[in-house]
Parts: C-alpha cells; structure tokens; sequence
C-alpha cells in the first residue's frame, strides 16, 4: 500500500526534516535542530505541527444526532454550546477504547478529530452504530496545523485577527485568503496553542505565514516528548481497546450527569468500575538517577512482584530528567510508592507521581 504524503510533505523536505512512516503517512519526526531544543522552543516560543493525518469527520444532523451520539459517547452533547469542544472516547461494550477523540459542536452538526491510525475503523463504527442516518464526511480534503507554545496566540492573531479572543476548548470559522477555515484554541503540548482546519491548497501558504512570523516547524519526536510531560496519552499506548476510561485515570471526561444515568455504550461497566474501584489504572513514574525507561518495562513492587507495566517513557526536557507513564495495581498507585523497573535485566528504582509533570498553560476565561 501506497505510504500518504500530508500538503505540506514538501515544505517539510524544504526545511530538511528526517521521516517515518507514521499511520500509513510519511511524517517528519524531527528538523535538524533536533528534539530537543525542538521541545524547547515550543515550550518557550511557539512550534507548528503537521497533523494533517489525523482525521477530520464531520456528521451533519439535528436534534435526532445529538440523541444518537448521547447513545455512543458519554458526553452530555445537548447542554454543549455551539463551537465547544470537548475530549471523549468512542468505547466499545466492555467500555475498552477504540479511540479518544475531540468532538465539537458546530451549526448543523458535529465535527471530531480522530487519531491518525483509528480514523478509518472509527468511520465504519459510527457509520454503523448511526445506521447511515446522517451525512458524514471524513474530509481528506482538509489539512490541520497546530500552533503551539506561549507566542502562538500573537504569532496567529498577526494572520488571524480576533483568534486571541477564543477561549480554550472552543472554536469558530475564520476567513483566510477567501476561504474559510475552522480554529479551535487547543492542542498536546501542554501549552496554550490553536488548531487549523485549512484546505489542503492553502496549507501550504498559511504554515509559511506562521514560519515567517517567528514559530517553527516541529516534528513528531517533540510532539511526544511535550505530551508526555504534560501528563497526556497516547492512543496504542497508554489507551486502547482492553483499557476503560476509568482505569486510565480519565474519568473527568465524563459527564456527570451521564455517570449517573448510564444509556451511552460501555456505560453498565463505566458504572461498576466508578462503584467498585478498578484493579489497575494510568499513573506518573519518575525514574531515580538517569535511566529512561520505555514502553513494555515492567514494574515491580518492593517484594519483587511485577505490579505493572510502562505505557510510555522518555527523557523529559522541561523538567530535566526521565519522566513515564504506566499501569500498575491499584494498591501501588499512591504517589511517592517506591517500585523498580527492570531494563536490560537490572531493576531501577522509581516512585510513583502525580500527573502532569509540567504544569499546563491552558488559557481559560478569556472572554469573562
């Protein structure tokens, strides 16, 4: 199968980036600056990721979808206002997650943002559990760029005016060069930042816009690393389909009111799992010293049972030192536990803590 090129591959070339072939799409994982001071920069300044891989659906429908996506994500849709967006999961019976994914409210229906490799399984799943009753639109016809760090904000609002007025988690449609294109004020950096939903003809044009203005261009490798620190997952990683919501420490993304009456897919064991506790769940692990522990290294306790495993691991730039994430048994999850992970036949040690390990810089309440 044909690997994909995303509009902007060539600007990529252009400005010497190294690729892997991410979700079927050849992706830049890294510029010549490096990950690092490409992680550095966004969190100072302002990095511009290609994420044009992920998918961007839209399901146009009345009072009749909002009914029917209440009966799939456990989200309270009817109270979400106009151009707000909030995180979910599309789950299957055993409330397992095919995806996480943001969905928002736009007029006429719903847009939501896919991970890369789920898109076109998550399509066949709501097409089906929709019963083909409303248009969708897995639009291929579409870029989206995301600007990231404590200077997009000024950096966008030079091409953008009036962006710096949305508040976070919420979006609107912008005119640009005649068009019209989609921003909402979001991201998974952990930094204040903004995504563009743009035609693939003014992808192009539009991301020079930014680079000329001051951000750079940002690969793969910094996406990972900034996440991570921020305490955020990744689908296939510390999210898939054996793992609940619950267990994964995200039950804040459900709503409340949902917890309470169930009818959403997944929803009888939702409700267990909030009753009864769970066995294993998502926490933040800090090695001692140095070491960099990576995904697939298990956990032991201090009698030397194995608790657990790691999702995720990397060498965190913002806060100087190796930083993980990874399920262990509930009764090791408490912050400061002492566990040791076992890499090339040693075993570390580490402790348990809270998530993030940086500390976000959502901007809230702009307009109140």
């Amino acid at each position: 199968m044909e690997i994909k090129k995303t509009s902007l591959f060539k600007l990529h070339q252009d400005n010497n980036a190294k690729f892997v072939e991410f979700a079927g799409y050849h992706m830049p994982i890294q510029y010549p600056y490096g990950i690092v001071e490409e992680h550095k920069f966004t969190r100072s300044h302002s990095g511009i990721f290609d994420v044009s891989h992920m998918g961007q659906l839209f399901i146009y429908g009345n009072n009749d979808l909002i009914m029917d996506l209440e009966k799939i994500f456990p989200l309270n849709l009817r109270d979400l206002k106009i151009n707000h967006s909030k995180y979910s999961f599309l789950m299957n019976d055993e409330a397992g997650i095919y995806d996480d994914l943001i969905i928002t409210k736009i007029e006429k229906g719903f847009l939501i943002i896919l991970n890369a490799a789920c898109k076109d399984n998550d399509f066949k799943i709501l097409s089906k559990l929709l019963n083909n009753k409303y248009r969708m639109v897995l639009d291929e016809k579409r870029s989206l760029i995301a600007i990231q760090g404590p200077k997009s904000v000024q950096i966008l609002n030079e091409i953008i005016s009036e962006v710096k007025n949305l508040n976070f988690m919420s979006g609107k449609w912008f005119i640009y060069k005649e068009e019209k294109i989609y921003i909402t004020r979001s991201g998974y950096t952990g930094e204040d930042g903004f995504e563009v939903s743009i035609s693939n003809e003014l992808a192009e044009a539009f991301t020079k816009e930014l680079i000329g203005k001051g951000a750079k261009l940002i690969g793969l490798g910094a996406r990972d690393t900034l996440r991570l620190e921020a305490g955020l997952c990744l689908y296939g990683h510390e999210l898939d389909k054996d793992k609940t919501p619950v267990e994964a420490n995200l039950k804040w993304a459900i709503s409340k009111e949902r917890m309470q009456k169930g009818n959403f897919i997944g929803s009888d064991i939702i409700i267990k799992q909030l009753n009864d506790g769970v066995n294993k769940i998502r926490v933040g692990i800090r090695p001692e010293g140095r070491l960099i522990a990576r995904e697939k290294t298990k956990i032991f306790n201090q009698s030397d049972l194995q608790i657990g495993e790691i999702t995720s691991g990397t060498f965190g730039p913002s806060v100087n030192g190796p930083v993980a994430m990874g399920y262990v048994e509930k009764e090791f999850s408490k912050k400061n536990t002492k566990v040791f992970l076992e890499v090339r036949g040693k075993k570390h040690p580490a402790n348990i803590c809270g998530l993030p390990f940086y500390k976000k810089s959502y901007v809230k309440g702009v307009n109140k």
